[in-house]
């Protein structure tokens, strides 16, 4: 097929054809994180990959996935089902409800009728179908499961259960009526029961009893799920970025990595799912099993969370993955900046910041690298954002925290850590590789602060000290270099090389790479070879957590490769880890989950209850960012783009890609095609749109200084990839669509192997 106009090429495969980039969409000067806009900034046939709700407040289950007891007409509760049809159930009777995807929000019914005394619907909500039964899931770890919500049903009409209880996430919603009432203590809020059971059964003789237990009976019209979730946009579907290519299951993981950063987006008074440690401020005296979310975590109205069932708080860790995605799939930095506020305000006073948000913060509660991730935050904040009055306002407070870390690195050049508070991973404390790369990489995004944002002259009165201390710790990083294996070490000491628990942790030599520390181009490769040597079959292992693949840590890994210009390793390890969260057996099939077995089982072996595992977890999502920001290569340079760098990757996992994304200053959009001419060969064509008043470089081989606007590239495979600007003329009549290009085959990998012991030793015992 010969190509006669440049602009038709770009969109060949898409089952439409647009003539020019975005031509859709009228251009906007910039887009407001204080408002955002109500349609999506990129519309396409790449929408169909959304998986948040068209009207949030009225979501009906898709499928009945199972049914036991005495149970008529269950279908009547489906979405495509006609009014006038009622589902009804019997004690006994239970209907498990599947929804489309991974929800969250507040259960509705409708009850056509109801006939007994003390009728309760019995509620259970679980993410994972594994789970899906008469008992949730879990989200704290004081016994294997949850408790069923008992909500009380006296009359026809509209019943809701009540705001606090919320559920942050479920796919699956069981309803059953219990074979008898729920007694005063299975009813864990006092206020559930329409009066006191004893007051009931007082009245009753044990025949009556029977027969009132056996002529209970409800009949259900409707149910329905009101989504509290994402509060910031009416519009949930309002994306501000997007993805497209040529691999369908890389779009599936993009979009569900945006959608799991809207549902991981609370309403602050609808937080912390650890009751017990709500305790501590809040005096709570609920008993073990049972759940809320009505714990205020910050002020405003919107905040990014770790997790959408669990633990519903502002942890900075789960930040340095979620918000770079925020920023680039639905811009709500309102919720970032409610996050970061809710941290800083219980900074301690020697200078240190709490591990996370309320209700932590009262006790002491701190991580060395947590309290490094918050200062990521506050880059990432001010990038994606310019709110240089809110920086103003918190700087301060930064650079104390930034001093209280350099500290820390010591005349080894590496970082000390003191606190064992990480992602739960064990063997934390010591001069450590992870927080030694945070560090550094924090101190260079600090410089950019001082000198081009804020051109603090009392903090460059520092550079040369904090210079120092980063060549110390260039040099010091070394000293966990084990040749041997090709990779660095966790720490010096027992898990040092040749240590008695050698450990060359994923996080650690993640960070080592992305975060500039190690330099030497070569040594970069290599640690990225050697990294993707280690994958099994259901993604990469994290040696310094035995038994665990951490979407989390692997995240790192997937900037890590690309920094080290393994950008093909980092697709395919998206491709087989991502993949396999969305189509494996017991995930929800549409949300990023918070970790996994390394055997592929949906067990996170932080918890000994599998049914406490996060299956919306926002340090999850990173592919969200990398496939944007490293693989179609739009980097921002200065806060909103007013500078950029252009430097994409197609990979030869790829035929085409493309993205974008929109800021303050305008939209950013990347197509990459790979084509063929008739007489030249293979080539790759780039076309890019950046915002009016912006500059920046394109790098495609030779490095072009442009400004902002649409600009088109043209590389030439077989001919030592050269590259020229195309024009017009240049691509009349010659680009054809490249039939002949086929996709590698993934390699075959071995199921990795549980350490059954370790696995029971490294248990977290908390709330």
């Amino acid at each position: 097929m010969i190509v006669s106009n440049f602009f038709d090429y770009l969109m060949l495969g898409y089952n439409v054809v647009i003539h020019q980039l975005a031509s859709t969409v009228p251009f906007i000067a910039g887009i407001s994180h204080t408002s955002l806009p109500r349609r999506a900034v990129f519309p396409g046939p790449w929408e169909e990959y959304i998986r948040a709700p068209m009207d949030k407040s009225h979501i009906r289950p898709q499928k009945i996935w199972h049914v036991e007891g005495d149970v008529a007409a269950p279908e009547a509760l489906l979405e495509w089902q006609k009014a006038n049809s009622s589902t009804t159930l019997d004690p006994g009777g239970l209907v498990v409800l599947e929804f489309p995807e991974n929800i969250a929000g507040l259960a509705c019914f409708d009850i056509s009728s109801v006939s007994g005394a003390r009728n309760h619907i019995a509620l259970a909500y679980s993410e994972s179908p594994i789970f899906a039964g008469r008992l949730p899931d879990a989200t704290t770890d004081r016994q294997e499961r949850d408790l069923p919500l008992y909500l009380p049903v006296k009359s026809t009409g509209r019943t809701c259960a009540r705001p606090e209880f919320v559920r942050g996430a479920f796919k699956y919603l069981t309803i059953y009526i219990p074979e008898y009432p729920p007694k005063p203590e299975d009813v864990w809020s006092e206020d559930q029961l329409s009066s006191p059971s004893e007051d009931f059964d007082r009245h009753l003789d044990t025949h009556q009893k029977h027969l009132g237990h056996r002529t209970r009976r409800v009949s259900i019209s409707s149910l329905y799920i009101n989504c509290t979730a994402f509060p910031s946009n009416p519009n949930p579907r309002a994306y501000t970025g997007y993805f497209s290519s040529s691999s369908p299951l890389l779009n599936r993981i993009w979009y569900s990595g945006a959608y799991t950063l809207q549902l991981t987006t609370i309403d602050p008074a609808e937080g912390s799912s650890l009751i017990d440690y709500n305790r501590q401020v809040n005096h709570n005296h609920s008993p073990p099993g049972s759940w809320y979310s009505n714990f205020t975590i910050a002020n405003g109205t919107a905040v990014t969370t770790d997790g959408a069932k669990r633990d519903r708080m502002a942890y900075p860790g789960d930040m340095a993955i979620a918000v770079p995605g925020i920023a680039i799939s639905t811009y709500d930095m309102i919720a970032v900046r409610t996050a970061l506020d809710s941290l800083f305000i219980r900074q301690y006073a020697d200078g240190s910041l709490p591990y996370a948000g309320p209700p932590m913060g009262f006790s002491g509660e701190f991580s060395d690298t947590y309290h490094l991730h918050t200062l990521l935050g506050v880059w990432n904040y001010v990038l994606f954002t310019n709110d240089i009055p809110w920086l103003q306002s918190h700087w301060s407070a930064y650079l104390e925290a930034f001093e209280y870390s350099l500290a820390k690195v010591d005349l080894t050049g590496l970082f000390h850590v003191t606190s064992n508070n990480d992602w739960l991973r064990p063997g934390m404390t010591g001069h450590n590789l992870e927080a030694t790369g945070i560090m550094y990489y924090v101190m260079q995004n600090t410089f950019r602060l001082v000198d081009e944002i804020l051109k603090d002259p009392y903090a460059k009165v520092q550079f040369d000290r904090w210079k120092a201390i980063g060549q110390r710790m260039e040099r010091g990083v070394e000293l966990l270099w084990c040749e041997e294996s090709g990779l660095y070490c966790d720490n010096v000491g027992r898990r040092g090389c040749g240590g008695s628990e050698e450990t060359l942790p994923q996080d650690g030599n993640s960070w080592a790479i992305y975060s500039g520390v190690v330099a030497n181009k070569t040594r970069r490769l290599e640690v990225s070879g050697n990294l993707r040597k280690r994958w099994t079959k259901y993604g990469a292992p994290a040696p310094e957590f035995p038994n665990v693949i951490s979407p989390f840590a692997s995240s790192f890994e997937l900037l890590a490769h690309c920094a080290a210009g393994n950008h093909d390793a980092a697709v395919e390890l998206t491709e087989l880890m991502w993949g396999y969260m969305l189509d494996g057996d017991g995930f929800t099939n549409s949300t990023c989950v918070e970790g996994y077995r390394i055997d592929g089982d949906i067990q996170y072996p932080a918890y000994w209850s599998s049914a406490r595992n996060s299956h919306a977890h926002g340090w999850s999502t990173g592919p969200t960012m990398v496939l944007l920001t490293e693989i179609l290569g739009i980097t921002l340079e200065s806060p909103l783009g007013k500078t950029w760098t252009i430097e994409p990757h197609l990979t030869k996992w790829l035929k085409n890609a493309r993205g974008g994304f929109a800021t303050g200053m305008g939209r950013f959009e990347v197509v990459l095609r790979r084509m063929k001419t008739e007489t030249l060969g293979s080539v790759e064509v780039l076309d890019i749109d950046t915002p009016r008043g912006s500059k920046g470089t394109v790098v495609f081989g030779p490095t072009w200084l442009v400004k902002g606007g649409k600009s088109q590239y043209i590389k030439y495979l077989d001919h030592g990839s050269r590259v020229e600007e195309a024009t017009s003329d240049l691509m009349e009549g010659v680009l054809m669509e490249d039939d002949e290009w086929e996709r590698p085959k993934m390699e075959e990998r071995p199921v990795g192997v549980v350490d059954w012991k370790a696995l029971e030793e490294n248990y977290v015992r908390g709330p």
